[in-house]
């Protein structure tokens, strides 16, 4: 794309953001959650230990990110800290490829599908255990979505699984809901009987939410399940350090008898990119995800380390909640859109390491609509629809910016002071805000936020897994943050949905990207091609499509 001339003001937010991209939010680490509503909890009080580096002889991979865990019951969390670490101690029915988003076996060795799409039948891997001695079978899986499809199963949660919500319509009961029944053939053989045909059921399957867990464990610690997590994974939980570090180790019972390669993972949190990456130089992490872009030929030119990029299956995004006004008038959300200088962004934070996005999902995908040409950077048309949406003199606004980096926006506070500027020349004058990282997340899913900063990494190589879940009517309470609702857009996605010829369901998906862009829900500003750096000691680590990795290959000299 030609290079379009920088204002003189964000020129000078521009020197500025590259003067300051270390720091990063300059946030302290989230205060996590650790019940399934989401509400914060006391900080233990027990002075923080040091990070444990393991016997003589033991490998521990010590990983550097940006911001702790929200919770550790997969089923309840929306976030990649969190997953970044229940994805290694629990595992789904089948699981995406090393770098790829091809679904092939995880806990269920192969499966068959129904001609209509209305059945679908796994055959379950036989001497599974589960990390407290009980037996992994289809009654376990029975019992894992039974809890998060009926909303009156005793461990249901009182708030809802909201990724359950969003990939499968709803719950029992509901007009969309996806999963009828779920029967166990035998003791290693389940069947899942579907209410309507779903074309990314499978590959939603592996997604992190979905991931078994001990049904004793459940049973035992209940909503504190997410401190205590029980999964068939290649590690098990040891401890959690609030705000400090998580560890995981070695799970000697794997059903594969070749993995783990080490002995012990502790997930530190060190919330400033800058700091992160002077711990990994000292050696005293050995990973490192978040890398300020501009680092990036810094690790390239040290002999001791490693640079790794993920596949850039994300999208960052200024969004709104379209409930409140001014943000409910689209002329309102098209003027801001015109006022957001996307390429001048993509400059100043991501070091060339992304592209400018026009839609909400990433190029790559199944239906991607090419033909939609970007509003150009235009501030005179952003007053003229200011104006005739009411605003000629523009209005006062709350700007939410996150407060960690996260891969496809990764310095939230610099670049909502950057688009600050020039939404005042518009007339909007902004007051940036933010929080700890689990309230941000808790508020904006509840709709308190006018405008925010957010994005999303994909979970599965599905359209689907954009579209509908960030902006369908289902969604609203879970990822679909904008409180956006369209019976248009919602009867699209659904035939996309049950649509099984993939032309057919590209053209829906194209259709409902027009709309998207006419009425302006979000403004997508960034597909990110993350950076992550390493010990050039570390072998086998493979940056993954979805945003976070699977461990158990990983080694280390």
């Amino acid at each position: 794309m030609k290079k379009r001339v920088l204002s003189a003001a964000f020129s000078g937010m521009l020197a500025l953001a590259l003067a300051l991209a270390g720091c990063s939010g300059g946030q302290q680490a989230a205060q996590t959650s650790d019940n399934q509503g989401g509400q914060q909890q006391p900080e233990q009080t027990q002075p923080q230990q040091p990070t444990d580096t393991g016997k003589k002889g033991e490998k521990v991979l010590i990983y550097g990110r940006g911001g702790d865990t929200v919770n550790l019951d997969p089923a309840t969390i929306d976030d990649g800290e969190s997953s970044r670490v229940t994805e290694n101690i629990m595992e789904t029915l089948v699981v995406y490829a090393d770098g790829t988003m091809e679904v092939v076996p995880g806990l269920a060795e192969k499966w068959d599908i129904d001609p209509s799409g209305l059945k679908y039948t796994f055959h379950l891997r036989k001497g599974v255990k589960f990390h407290d001695g009980t037996d992994f079978n289809a009654e376990a899986v029975k019992f894992n979505f039974d809890r998060w499809m009926d909303k009156s199963n005793p461990l249901h949660s009182p708030e809802g699984f909201a990724y359950y919500n969003d990939m499968f319509g709803g719950y029992k009961g509901d007009p969309d809901h996806v999963i009828k029944e779920v029967k166990v053939v035998d003791e290693y053989t389940v069947e899942f009987d579907l209410n309507r045909s779903q074309a990314p059921f499978l590959a939603n399957l592996g997604m992190f939410p979905f991931a078994i867990a001990s049904p004793k464990a459940l049973q035992e610690q209940k909503d504190k399940f997410g401190e205590h997590p029980v999964g068939t994974g290649p590690f098990k939980f040891v401890e959690w350090q609030r705000n400090d570090h998580i560890t995981i180790e070695k799970n000697p019972d794997y059903w594969n008898k070749d993995l783990p390669k080490l002995d012990k993972v502790v997930f530190k949190a060190i919330p400033d990119n800058s700091a992160r990456l002077t711990a990994l130089q000292s050696g005293e992490i050995d990973v490192m995800d978040g890398l300020n872009p501009e680092d990036a030929e810094t690790v390239k030119a040290n002999s001791d380390l490693q640079l790794l990029t993920r596949p850039p299956m994300n999208i960052g995004f200024l969004s709104f909640n379209v409930e409140k006004k001014p943000f409910d008038d689209k002329r309102v959300r098209q003027a801001i859109a015109y006022a957001v200088n996307k390429p001048a962004l993509v400059e100043a934070f991501y070091s060339g390491l992304a592209i400018p996005a026009v839609n909400i999902m990433p190029p790559i995908l199944l239906g991607y609509n090419d033909q939609i040409k970007d509003r150009e950077f235009n501030l005179e048309k952003a007053k003229q629809l200011l104006s005739e949406a009411g605003y000629p003199n523009g209005f006062k606004a709350k700007f939410w910016a996150m407060p960690v980096p996260r891969p496809y926006i990764p310095n939230g506070q610099k670049m909502a002071e950057a688009m600050q500027q020039d939404f005042k020349k518009i007339g909007i004058e902004t007051e940036i805000v933010t929080m700890d990282w689990a309230t941000y997340l808790d508020k904006t899913k509840k709709g308190e936020q006018e405008m925010y900063l957010l994005g999303w990494n994909g979970d599965n190589g599905d359209p689907d897994n954009f579209i509908y879940v960030l902006l369908d009517k289902n969604n609203i309470g879970g990822a679909n943050r904008t409180r956006y609702a369209n019976e248009e857009v919602h009867q699209l996605l659904l035939k996309a949905q049950t649509e099984v010829d993939s032309a057919k369901r590209s053209e829906l998906y194209k259709k409902v990207q027009e709309i998207l862009f006419d009425e302006v829900p979000v403004v997508p500003i960034a597909h990110a091609e993350p950076g992550i750096a390493a010990k050039a000691s570390i072998k086998n680590y493979i940056p993954h499509p979805k945003g976070t990795e699977y461990l158990k290959k990983v080694d280390m000299e």
